[in-house]
């Protein structure tokens, strides 16, 4: 029996809340800024860089994640978790002080690298700590802080906004991270792998995945918006990412220590998980992206609705993936919580699909809190699968590429769907005889709205323009807005097919997945050798209690 099974039960509950915490803080600062950001841009002066704090992080921890595991398959996961760590809480503290956007911009982007080594490793460090028939339900718990930080994530950035002024969003974080940080290093042991010890850093490969990743994030971020997806600007940023992500693959195959073995890829559950959670996330954003939008807009409530109306999904994600960790550690079966959980997830994008400008509120409630149910369920299966598939000494490794994908998958989705809706709202306004409207009504400025279909998104600008319009034309003014929201729903309607064909896609793909059944440690080495490529055996461990 090692070290790591003669941990107390105690210990490791301790061991548990100090890796939840870690998360919770971690997943949280990537929606607590964002009902903050408008004070930040006033404050700094940067409203034409507004949105560049929120995508920075995530861009640099979507980067960093499936580096962090090899290096902390390397040199320790524990060792790496408290880079990590100070990384993130030293950035935080850095972005509370912060005295121009673009010294903001450069310390999130440093936050995001802490953030991003946190998430991967806390998993990888639950697949080292517990058995596989304990790693369900931990899994589970963790996840649930994930969703847990989307439903109080804004509400407390803007409380904290209002009350202590928008510094205290980063500053907020240091008291809890030195909790975590203390819980890590008082209770979890030293785990290093010997094989990994004696490995070498993928330099090459690092370089390569950088450079080849940072274009394409940029490209997904900026087409569509900034410039046009048929622009040269887009196709070269494409092209540039391609080709060095083909040059990442090649030094992969050659390296003696890869970063992103191309061998994992041999193996069918490692291909079906990143692909499930690729597509995973992708829905989610569909829906948590553009139902604010959807109340706020189309069916003219405030944007405390809109919060209200994103809780039913967040709920149900934070309550599922709990309970389906739990049941998986208990029947040790993973497929059909996968298959059941997509299903559930298209049954609720579905009800979104349908709904219009006069749907009951209560309708979009159901409909988000059935997709929220069905994602959360899913969430821990594919981690476990590649945990249960893989020997310890690659548990970092196949655990931040599966966070990886799942990273990239909303990154990829957000822009996706922005592009549905923009290119629906333009098909639109192309159909409304503008010309003849301001001609006949001179007193009605449409000449913003024309140059800008996204203002039509924003209501205070609405309003703003509805003040404009004087009694003699307000009937008109009136049919217009009506137009424009018809066009804005089925914009958005058009958001939701998209996120349902996703789902329905990922139902399709999770039934390829293997019928695994989570098997103690000596069930799982023993029958290594039955996979359907051949698995190194677990490496030797050295652990220091």
């Amino acid at each position: 029996m090692t070290a790591i099974e003669n941990l107390s039960k105690k210990r490791k509950n301790i061991i548990m809340v100090g890796l939840t915490l870690s998360v919770l803080l971690a997943a949280l600062d990537s929606t607590v800024v964002s009902t903050a950001m408008k004070k930040i841009s006033d404050d700094l002066n940067g409203l034409d860089l507004y949105t560049w704090p929120l995508t920075i992080y995530m861009l640099f921890s979507t980067i960093i994640t499936p580096i962090s595991g090899k290096l902390a398959d390397t040199f320790g996961r524990k060792f790496f978790f408290m880079i990590g760590a100070v990384t993130f809480l030293g950035a935080s503290a850095l972005c509370g002080v912060s005295q121009t956007m673009m010294q903001l911009i450069v310390f999130r982007g440093i936050q995001g690298i802490g953030g991003g080594i946190l998430m991967s490793n806390t998993f990888a460090m639950i697949g080292d700590i517990f058995p596989p028939e304990e790693r369900a339900k931990n899994t589970g718990i963790v996840f649930s802080a994930f969703g847990l930080a989307s439903v109080i994530g804004p509400a407390l950035g803007g409380t904290l906004t209002d009350h202590l002024g928008w510094r205290w969003v980063f500053y907020v974080n240091l008291p809890v991270g030195i909790i975590f940080i203390a819980i890590i290093l008082a209770t979890v042991p030293s785990i290093k792998h010997i094989h990994a010890a004696r490995s070498k850093i993928d330099y090459m490969g690092t370089i390569a995945l950088v450079l080849g990743l940072t274009p394409m994030l940029f490209a997904f971020m900026w087409a569509g918006d900034k410039y046009a997806w048929s622009s040269v600007q887009i196709i070269s940023l494409f092209a540039f990412s391609a080709a060095l992500l083909v040059i990442f693959g090649l030094i992969e195959n050659r390296a003696k220590d890869p970063i992103i073995s191309m061998s994992l890829f041999k193996d069918r559950t490692f291909r079906i998980s990143t692909a499930s959670v690729f597509l995973s996330n992708a829905t989610m954003l569909g829906a948590v992206l553009f139902i604010p939008l959807y109340v706020q807009v189309v069916l003219g409530k405030s944007a405390t609705d809109s919060g209200m109306a994103e809780l039913p999904m967040m709920l149900g994600f934070v309550v599922a993936s709990f309970i389906s960790g739990q049941a998986i550690s208990k029947t040790g079966k993973l497929k059909v919580f996968g298959v059941a959980g997509f299903v559930l997830t298209a049954v609720g994008i579905l009800i979104l699909t349908v709904l219009g400008a006069n749907s009951p509120f209560a309708m979009l409630v159901i409909g988000m809190l059935i997709a929220g149910v069905g994602i959360g369920i899913n969430m821990p299966v594919f981690t476990l699968a590649v945990q249960n598939v893989f020997p310890q000494s690659k548990m970092g490794v196949v655990t931040a590429a599966v966070q990886f994908f799942r990273s990239i998958g909303g990154t990829i989705a957000s822009a996706v769907f922005g592009t549905v809706m923009l290119s629906s709202i333009t098909s639109g306004l192309s159909k409304i005889d503008f010309l003849a409207l301001t001609s006949s009504n001179p007193s009605i400025d449409l000449s913003a709205i024309t140059k800008n279909p996204k203002l039509l998104t924003n209501v205070n600008t609405i309003e703003l323009l509805k003040k404009s319009v004087p009694d003699s034309a307000m009937a008109v003014f009136n049919n217009l807005l009506t137009q424009i929201k018809n066009i804005l729903c089925i914009s958005i309607h058009n958001v939701f097919i998209t996120s349902l064909v996703i789902a329905l896609v990922a139902v399709i793909i999770s039934l390829f997945l293997p019928n695994l059944v989570i098997k103690n440690e000596k069930q799982k080495t023993s029958e290594i050798s039955t996979s359907e490529e051949p698995v190194v055996a677990p490496a030797s461990v050295n652990i220091d209690v």
